[in-house]
């Protein structure tokens, strides 16, 4: 049976990750794939590595057992020290004793012990051979006590040689251990139980490429744990490393050798089926029919090989061939974690572990080694499923996964020198509220207010921060407090924004895309980002929302704000660190003229906080600044960024400078637009901050975080709106506390009462 790389006998060495695989095939051997259990498959591994060179030792059957590099490196000592026994003759005639009658007695005793202990038992059991030896010295000067100096001086080449063997079995990292370990028995065990102490292997199916690793979790600290598709998540710190460790523990690692064969015959069987002119995307929505597929495949092994297999074994296992078929792979379970944002695998694949960036935890390793198969696969599935080449003339290849919610970029040679590494971008399924961003300090009611207000008042708002700031998350909540009455076009070169589940919560919502910004791809037939916005100025009165200003769409997008022609609010997102700094990209480096740029009414700057050096970021909205109208050349020399809000560290709060009010020209335009007074508005905006901050409360009362999800929120806002059209028909005009009091009582009584029924 042959794995791949170079064949020797029945084993190949196969490079993976920068590191050797010495692969042994044995599916069909008569003893134990396990250098704990077996004596013999110790004996096959030293010998060949006294032959090849090797980092990892993997042992194939079924299922792999595969050995670390510690642990090789372990048994390439001993089969080194093998090879300079027998290269020295250890057990030759000049160690044996003097040459005297009287010690050639003892030759062919000593020869044997030489023998067996350097050349046979070294290879079976190295142990054993060290205590053997151990043995042979207490003997020899049991006899020296006993017998004088006579056979000490006879028996001195023989003295010396047990002493250089012990020495030289010392030496080695195997039987270090081992004697650290002596050293606290009373008694010495079987080897075998010495060999279990130290070579535990990691056990994973041999259809699945990636490796999970489990090393010193008794020195860890366990911080969360969870389930995520039948898998087990925790999450760990390390007394040494300033990251978290995420480990995961799928089904398919601890099944039984029985389930193990069921699992590879059937994805033997069904690996050559192709679903014909169905697109691989079809076949992602199809999973349900796959596993049913599968499930029959796998009674049938079932019963053909006599291995009892209950019903909801049966659906487990066939969850997990399609997984490793028409799913992602070990990469499906960490898809399917929406507490993380973030999936990096680096090249060259396979020399480090997958990293991942949690929500509360920051960035952390995993206990998961991808391999390049693997990576070969997943190319060859996105190639297929977005229709766009990947090679080195087109080496970016940028891919939503609808199916998963989540983005993929990948990037191959010649521009990733190492290999082809992967960036996963898991989305929010469902959108950030402003309720939520209150709940988890990201705003304060009265910022969250704010934006609420300048957004029905159909302000034009930039929202700028670095990369995982929260900006985009920040634009999906500005988004829900778009009216359900207004119609919206959102125009995005990455499906980050939740369009769908506003759809489907009752949003008049259109979505544009455009050409991936990371796109080198010269056939690429997705319409520029630019000429998309002129389509989407074509298509009627709407708010139009930017997924990112990037390129030459920002002249078009400011051209629009300028005329009128968008119709409504304008929001969009750019990449920045101030208002000062969207100023100056959007001028200097984007080529929007600065009479352009005046139509910006506010900047509003999120960024990550490091409280007192600490490495944990905490996302924080520090900056809403109105951009003025009258200045010439730089705005902020000419006093025209005026602070609404900054936020401070020291107390952890976005604050209100109320002395620049009264130089706002933003509140003066929206007091002729909509004849509100002064006071009229900030009554509306502390109404909305109230509103918001009181669903918060009540969402901690009750511990029912859905209340502050948008499908429920949403809802909430709608009865503040109608209950303001209501007093406007009455009265004229409207009484803020009046509304906001039967708002409460209507949320308490009605709505509150109905989400705790269900």
């Amino acid at each position: 049976m042959v794995i791949g790389g170079l064949k020797v006998g029945d084993h190949v060495v196969k490079e993976e990750g920068g590191r050797r695989h010495l692969i042994f095939v044995c599916k069909d051997c008569p003893y134990s794939a396990s250098v704990s259990n077996d004596l013999h498959c110790r004996y096959h591994i030293i010998t060949v590595l006294s032959e090849v060179e090797a980092d990892l030792v993997v042992l194939a059957e079924v299922y792999e057992r595969v050995y670390r590099e510690a642990q090789t490196k372990m048994l390439i000592e001993i089969a080194n020290l093998r090879q300079r026994f027998s290269m020295e003759t250890v057990w030759s005639y000049k160690h044996l004793g003097k040459a005297s009658k009287e010690c050639e007695a003892y030759f062919s005793e000593r020869h044997d012990t030489l023998v067996k202990i350097a050349h046979d038992l070294i290879a079976f059991d190295p142990i054993l051979a060290y205590l053997t030896l151990l043995k042979e010295i207490k003997i020899e000067k049991s006899k020296a006590d006993s017998q004088g100096k006579g056979y000490v001086n006879c028996s001195a080449p023989y003295f010396e040689i047990l002493a250089f063997l012990k020495q030289s079995f010392e030496k080695t990292e195997l039987i270090s251990k081992i004697k650290t370990y002596l050293t606290k028995l009373r008694q010495i065990p079987e080897t075998a139980q010495l060999y279990h102490s130290i070579f535990e292997a990691d056990v994973k199916p041999s259809f699945i490429g990636s490796r999970l690793m489990f090393d010193e979790m008794e020195s860890l600290e366990l911080l969360d744990e969870y389930t995520v598709k039948k898998a087990t998540v925790q999450i760990f710190s390390h007394p040494s490393k300033t990251e978290c460790l995420y480990f995961i523990n799928p089904p398919e690692y601890t099944l039984s050798p029985e389930k193990y064969f069921v699992l590879s015959k059937t994805r033997e069987i069904v690996s050559g089926y192709r679903p014909g002119k169905t697109s691989l995307s079809t076949v992602a929505k199809s999973r349900r029919y796959f596993e049913r597929l599968y499930e029959s495949t796998i009674k049938d092994v079932g019963k053909e090989n006599q291995i009892r297999l209950e019903l909801d074994e049966i659906s487990e296992l066939a969850s997990i061939v399609a997984r490793y078929t028409v799913g992602y792979g070990i990469l499906e379970i960490l898809l399917s974690d929406r507490r993380l944002t973030d999936i990096y695998l680096d090249s060259p694949i396979g020399q480090k572990p997958l990293y991942v960036v949690h929500n509360e935890l920051g960035q952390c390793q995993t206990n998961i080694l991808y391999t390049q198969g693997e990576a070969n696969s997943l190319i060859s599935k996105m190639r297929a499923m977005s229709g766009r080449p990947f090679d080195e003339a087109h080496p970016v290849l940028d891919f939503n996964l609808t199916d998963l919610d989540s983005r993929i970029a990948i990037i191959g040679p010649p521009l990733a020198p190492d290999g082809s590494a992967f960036a996963f971008r898991l989305h929010k399924i469902t959108p950030w509220t402003l309720p939520q961003f209150i709940d988890v300090n990201f705003l304060s009611p009265l910022a969250a207010g704010l934006l609420s207000f300048f957004v029905d008042m159909q302000a034009t708002m930039l929202l700028t921060g670095s990369r995982g700031s929260g900006k985009t998350s920040l634009l999906g909540s500005c988004l829900l407090e778009v009216s359900q009455s207004n119609r919206i076009i959102v125009q995005e070169d990455t499906l980050e924004l939740p369009v769908p589940y506003m759809k489907k919560i009752g949003f008049n919502i259109q979505r544009l895309k455009t050409r991936s910004p990371i796109s080198v791809s010269k056939t690429d037939t997705e319409v520029a980002p630019e000429e998309a916005l002129r389509t989407a100025l074509r298509l009627g009165d709407s708010a139009l929302v930017i997924g990112e200003i990037r390129s030459h769409e920002a002249k078009v997008l400011y051209e629009a704000m300028r005329i009128g022609a968008a119709g409504n609010i304008v929001m969009g997102t750019v990449h920045g660190d101030s208002a000062y700094s969207v100023w100056d990209r959007v001028v200097n480096d984007l080529g929007v003229p600065n009479t352009s740029f005046k139509a910006t009414d506010l900047v509003v700057v999120a960024r990550p906080i490091r409280f007192a050096g600490s490495l944990k970021r905490n996302r924080r909205v520090v900056q809403m600044t109105e951009v003025k109208k009258h200045w010439s050349d730089d705005p902020e020399r000419e006093g025209a960024l005026l602070d609404l809000m900054l936020y401070d560290a020291r107390k952890d709060h976005i604050e209100l400078i109320e002395d620049n009010l009264k130089e706002s020209e933003l509140f003066d335009k929206i007091s002729r637009t909509s004849g509100l007074t002064m006071k009229e508005m900030w009554k509306d905006i502390r109404l909305r901050a109230e509103a918001k901050a009181f669903l918060v409360e009540l969402k901690n009362k009750h511990k029912l975080p859905v209340l502050l999800e948008a499908e429920n929120s949403t809802v909430c806002r709608n009865k503040i709106i109608l209950l303001k059209e209501q007093q406007i028909r009455e009265f004229g005009k409207i009484d803020y506390d009046d509304v906001l009091g039967r708002w409460k009582n209507w949320t308490t009584t009605v709505f509150l009462k109905r989400l705790l029924k269900k």
